[in-house]
């Protein structure tokens, strides 16, 4: 093999780093090693001010390098934001779970903590460890390194089923973490199947359409009226009056759950007599007494035949029912009642699982350890001895200062933000007649109330009296009601809103003299405007009389609708498509002089089977009929005729297929092999040939010419006679004689010592000549020839 210089480079860069890392490994262990013995101690004597001491000294050395550069905070934040994100770190961040944990040497390994892996990030249980390396997708077991690839991958399609699974497979090359949702495409349907199928990714198929689900409900008496959902429909919400199971109580319930039980006792008498139903409200018949028929002891070990009246005696052997404590069973005697509580020793864990003691079994065992865990407050220490880990809500009085910024907090402490100050203060309006309570320290930014009062400030327009609003802090809104000034030009009333003090901008203001001076902000003043124009409709015939529209009374005057003229042109088929206009001296909706002039050919409808366009331009009436040639073809499409086109649009059935007809014999051949002998015609030829064909007997003698459509037909069948009876007889005798004279023969040649060859007889078989041979074969050709002949005379005439 060859290498080069960087691969050289490379490997001789891999074993530095591989070296260093191991002796920063065996280093880190060493020094864990040491801080544990040193600094860590499980005895229960110990108090809790020393533990939390020891611990603190360990996390400061440990992070001393850390805390030096970066920080203490920056430091906790590089180890609990983003757990895990480095492998030289996990060894540290291991050490750092010992230290701030509760733990201690003897406990350590006897609790099932996960391991979390340090490639997928995933945790696994103490038993479930791996302990084998696998790629991500777990095809390759100890992948190779290789540097253009993602670390720990082999490179191959990852082909994992997507969860939750839909069917497909990853198609991304080995990657760590879960699999991207399923980007495949489908075609689905909705929740209720009611609206059409759409193209919707995989990952997200399920949709709902938003109408009505409609599905029969459990109670089988209504629908489901919520949207289109996944999964079942909910319980039907109406109630309705349903009897209980014995049917002694009726009550209104859910209409979704018709059983129920009332809590009346049956008290039937049972088929024993004696006793009567115990049960509550129940189906069906009672049954047997419970007390009847084969019974055990209360062991459950022997089993009695007695009476129902009779008690049941005890066995007299060992109970051993398991006891309260789910460990141990009973020792006594068979007996009756509940067995008493389990009094064996054994070696019992504290509450908290640090530590274990023997003593008896129905004793709870509670060591003496208080717990240094944080409370919800995150504020205090638990403290509570032997706790389980679920430590109760701290006890202690917040008294943090407030958001009022007045007083403290009197809450329990708790973890977040205080709740609002207790004290209420109050908020007024204006006049002083309304006000609101509200907690203290929100009167800054708490809103004066609305008052119900009315306004009492004078009004600054024309109008006598303002507007009615209720009071309120600064300047009164604008004056909103009509102006109701008399109009010059027209006297209506001015309807417009009050413009007595509109804003409007000043202008005319000082000009900035060059870029240098600020541009200063624009200036309204009040002023009075003057009322606008009239805006009273008054009803207004448009140019071309089309409709009546209301106008502005200030722009009355001849105006245009804009739409077309619509009148009828010279034509009568189209009507003016011109703007609306003015016509004078025309009545009845009559195009005028200043309407447009049709100058469209002819578009009325021809007559059916007509394919020719009108010849004359646009016309009032009936169109001439068309008088152009047509060139068809004849039945047998052998010849081309010319016909009017009138003549064809205008004849019936019958007289299409005279004018299509050429009037000479059609060329086509029967199913008997013979040329049809009716004229030009159209469909199928009739089977009425009458062509002169021969007819044999079976034996082939006699022959006889018949009509080739009762051939076909089998109406007409020529027999044998008694002559071709007789050549038959005699035929079948020579047949019979033939192997005896064989024989025979052999047997002489036998004889004569020398073989013949058989001489065949004249009268028994006869030597066809070529002509008979051949003569099928040669018929069969000349006919083939014939056919192909025909069919390309005919092809080329069409």
């Amino acid at each position: 093999y060859s290498f080069t210089f960087m691969d050289i480079l490379f490997f001789s860069t891999e074993l530095i780093s591989q070296r260093k890392f191991e002796e920063i490994k065996k280093a880190n262990q060493a020094a864990a090693k040491k801080l544990i013995e040193d600094h860590f101690s499980s005895s229960e004597e110990e108090g809790d001010e020393d533990t939390e001491g020891k611990q603190g000294k360990i996390v400061d050395k440990t992070f001393i390098t850390y805390t030096s550069q970066i920080g203490k905070k920056s430091k906790i934040l590089c180890f609990f934001v983003n757990p895990y994100s480095c492998l030289i770190l996990i060894f540290d961040e291991f050490f750092l779970f010992l230290v701030s944990s509760p733990l201690t040497d003897d406990d350590f390994g006897k609790r099932d903590y996960p391991w979390p892996c340090p490639k997928c990030r995933f945790e696994y249980k103490r038993s479930e460890t791996p302990t084998r390396y696998y790629c991500y997708c777990g095809k390759v077991e100890d992948p190779p390194l290789d540097p253009w690839l993602v670390p720990h991958s082999c490179g191959q399609v990852c082909e994992r089923e997507f969860k939750p699974p839909c069917g497909h497979k990853c198609l991304l090359l080995c990657h760590p973490g879960p699999c991207p949702p399923c980007p495949k495409t489908v075609t689905i349907t909705c929740y209720c199947k009611k609206a059409k199928p759409v193209s919707r990714r995989c990952s997200t198929k399920e949709w709902s359409c938003q109408q009505p689900c409609g599905r029969k409900l459990s109670c089988g008496q209504h629908n489901c009226e919520d949207p289109c959902h996944a999964g079942n429909c909910k319980p039907c919400p109406r109630i309705s009056k349903q009897k209980c199971v014995c049917g002694k109580r009726v009550a209104e319930r859910l209409c979704a759950s018709p059983v129920w039980h009332c809590d009346q006792v049956c008290g039937k008498i049972l088929p024993c007599g004696h006793h009567t139903c115990e049960q509550v409200c129940h189906p069906l018949a009672c049954g047997e007494c419970p007390r009847s028929g084969k019974r055990f002891c209360p062991c459950q070990k022997s089993k009695f035949f007695l009476p129902c009246t009779e008690d049941v005696p005890t066995c007299g052997d060992s109970c051993d029912k398991v006891l309260e404590c789910g460990i141990h069973r009973c020792s006594q005697r068979c007996h009756r009642g509940p067995c008493e509580i389990c009094r064996q020793e054994v070696e019992k864990h504290c509450r908290c699982g640090k530590h274990t003691k023997r003593m008896p079994c129905h004793k709870p065992y509670l060591c003496e350890t208080k717990c240094i865990k944080m409370r919800d407050c995150q504020r205090h220490q638990c403290k509570r001895k032997c706790c389980p880990g679920n430590c109760p809500p701290c006890d202690l009085p917040c008294a943090r200062a407030l958001g009022c910024r007045n007083h403290k907090c009197p809450s329990i402490c708790h973890r977040g933000s205080c709740y609002p100050c207790p004290e209420i203060i109050d908020v007024k309006c204006k006049c002083g007649n309304t006000k609101v309570t509200v907690p203290c320290g929100r009167e800054r930014t708490t809103k004066p109330p609305r008052c119900k009062e009315l306004c009492r400030q004078p009004s600054t327009c024309h109008h006598p009296n303002r507007e009615k609003h209720r009071c309120h802090f600064g300047p009164c809104p604008p004056c909103h009601q009509s102006c109701q000034k008399v109009l010059e030009k027209c006297g209506h009333l001015c309807p417009a809103p009050c413009h007595d003090q509109a804003l409007v901008k000043q202008t005319g203001t000082h000009q900035p003299a060059g870029p240098w001076e600020q541009i200063s902000e624009p200036v309204y003043i009040q002023t009075a405007l003057p009322c606008p124009p009239c805006q009273v409709p008054i009803p207004t015939e448009c140019l071309g009389k089309h409709e009546v529209s209301p106008l502005p009374c200030h722009a009355v005057g001849p105006y245009s609708c804009k739409r077309f003229c619509g009148r009828s042109l010279a034509c009568q088929n189209h009507t003016c498509m011109k703007e609306c206009h003015k016509v004078t001296k025309v009545s009845d909706r009559k195009a005028g002089r200043e309407c447009l002039q049709c100058e469209e050919a002819c578009r009325k409808p021809r007559p059916p089977g007509c394919p020719h366009p009108c010849i004359l331009p646009c016309h009032p009436g009936k169109c001439p009929p068309c008088v152009q040639m047509l060139r068809i073809k004849c039945h047998c499409k052998l010849i081309s005729l010319y016909v009017e086109c009138r003549q064809l649009s205008t004849a019936d059935v019958d007289g299409k297929n005279r004018l299509t007809s050429c009037k000479n014999q059609c060329p086509k051949e029967l199913p008997c092999g013979h040329r049809c002998k009716e004229l030009c015609h159209p469909g199928k030829c009739p089977f009425n040939c009458n062509q002169k064909v021969k007819l044999r007997c079976p034996c082939k003698r006699i022959k006889k010419e018949l009509q080739c459509s009762k051939v076909r037909e089998g109406r007409v069948s020529l027999e044998c006679d008694t002559t071709c009876k007789e050549m038959k007889r005699k035929a079948s005798e020579v047949i019979v004689i033939l192997p005896a004279l064989a024989e025979l023969e052999a047997f002489e040649n036998r004889l004569k010592g020398r073989r013949k060859k058989n001489r065949k007889k004249d009268e028994v078989e006869i030597e066809p000549s070529a002509w008979q041979k051949y003569k099928k074969v040669f018929l069969s050709l000349v006919c083939t020839l014939v056919v192909m002949f025909a069919w390309y005379l005919a092809y080329d005439v069409y």
